[in-house]
């Protein structure tokens, strides 16, 4: 018997072993649920593929997710495949390389556009048919990062996208909670991703994280997993409409020095 025996995941984003999605998928795995996987693009798929095969994982489509129609069509097959879900994973995240970094007033329309559409609006349209198939309700979460409330270096407008995919949640916790479905918000410290890498200074924010989270520490993908795992669960039945910070306790500081700062 696992923590989530008997129930049903379908997780977008994973795109390779190091990703958080992944970690969230293993843990799902460990806790006994039966898990569908998306991803976004064919350059993705040998990357994925693998894993899924590996973990005796069976259903795993291609998902662009600027499209209604094709997030449709892959919950169709969803339906299909395995009648109902219990829980949904949002780990979808872009932004164009150039509008990360530099000077945040030169981030253009389309880079705005385009990271909100990815890393924002597709939490609705997937939120919606997920819920069309929780009929016991069930438990949806999205991976965001505290510079969805505080200014971080050169994060710029995937911290909009994340503040603006923080709010969503909460308005869809509101709206679904009726139906028993639960929508929170996982918010990690940094982890090395194959996302991460393309934003500038990522090493050193590692470090600096490391050095004054009140942890001391970093946290990994099975971190975020474990905590996946709690509210996909029964165990968090109550919460919704939550940041839960897996960080170390990074975002309780005002001041993040070192003690040899000071």
């Amino acid at each position: 018997m696992g923590l989530l025996d008997g129930k049903t995941a379908l997780v977008f984003g994973v795109a390779n072993n190091r990703s958080i999605a992944w970690g969230i998928t293993q843990a799902l795995l460990r806790e006994k649920a039966a898990v569908g996987l998306s991803y976004a693009t064919e350059t993705l798929e040998k990357r994925v593929f693998p894993l899924a095969q590996e973990a005796g994982i069976d259903f795993v489509e291609k998902c662009d997710v600027t499209s209604d129609e094709q997030i449709a069509a892959t919950f169709d097959k969803v339906r299909e495949q395995f009648g109902k879900i219990d829980i949904l994973v949002h780990a979808v995240a872009f932004a164009p390389g150039e509008e990360l970094g530099g000077r945040f007033r030169d981030v253009s329309r389309e880079g705005f556009k385009l990271a909100l559409d990815i890393s924002s609006y597709s939490l609705i349209p997937m939120a919606k048919h997920a819920a069309d198939l929780m009929p016991d309700g069930g438990s949806i979460m999205a991976l965001s990062y505290y510079a969805a409330e505080k200014v971080m270096p050169r994060y710029n407008v995937m911290a909009i996208a994340k503040a603006a995919l923080e709010n969503i949640v909460r308005y869809l916790a509101a709206d679904l909670g009726p139906q028993g479905i639960r929508v929170n918000t996982l918010s990690p410290g940094p982890i090395k991703t194959l996302a991460a890498a393309g934003i500038p200074g990522f090493r050193s924010m590692l470090s600096h994280s490391e050095k004054v989270a009140p942890m001391r520490t970093l946290v990994s993908q099975e971190d975020v997993g474990n905590a996946a795992a709690f509210l996909a669960s029964d165990w968090a039945k109550h919460i919704t409409g939550e940041t839960l910070f897996i960080d170390g306790g990074y975002n309780v500081l005002g001041l993040t020095a070192t003690e040899e700062d000071l």
